[in-house]
């Protein structure tokens, strides 16, 4: 009983921090924010998926190995949206930024999701049962976080800017002034 009841507070907590991730994530970073979300969804849609493909049961240590990567998730494109927001800043176009943005992001994302692949190797190496459900959950949801953070928010953003036509000063809450933009950030 105490296994079940700890299991459904730790998926409540889990639905909480995406609604709260969403929120904020919006609150932030405006447009991409909200792309974000969406590719938050698909996310979670893959990582259950995946985890269904192995034949992985999720357990209490499961659920919050895919709890850490969703913020993990959730970092690449904070990583990937500052980023974005410094090309702009320099005078780019959007479309330039983006790309920028991205290619600039893409070594601190790697590397991350890397050394996280790292440790989960080690965990279920070495580990046993609910170490080695952690550390499953962990690596899919690492894979998944750099296909979603690297290629999906990318074409994402791609097509909802080319689609609406979205100008470089309504991407972001408060837009970039390209000159303000350098000299706020020094």
């Amino acid at each position: 009983t105490l296994g079940v009841e700890s299991i459904k507070q730790t998926q409540f907590a889990g639905v909480l921090a995406m609604i709260a991730i969403s929120l904020f994530m919006f609150a932030i970073y405006k447009i991409p924010g909200l792309i974000a979300d969406v590719v938050l969804v698909i996310y979670g849609f893959l990582v259950l998926a995946s985890l269904s493909l192995v034949g992985s049961t999720l357990t209490l240590p499961g659920i919050a190995g895919f709890i850490l990567t969703l913020g993990m998730a959730v970092d690449a494109n904070v990583i990937t949206f500052e980023r974005i927001k410094e090309e702009m800043g320099k005078g780019y176009s959007i479309e330039d930024s983006v790309a920028k943005g991205f290619e600039n992001g893409l070594p601190a994302i790697i590397d991350g999701n890397l050394t996280t692949l790292l440790i989960a190797a080690v965990l279920f190496s070495f580990g046993t049962g609910p170490v080695r459900g952690f550390a499953v959950t962990l690596s899919l949801g690492v894979m998944i976080t750099m296909l979603t953070a690297i290629f999906i928010t990318k074409l994402f953003m791609r097509f909802v800017i080319s689609t609406f036509h979205i100008k470089k000063e309504k991407l972001f809450w408060g837009g970039i002034n390209d000159a303000k933009f350098e000299s706020d950030t020094l």
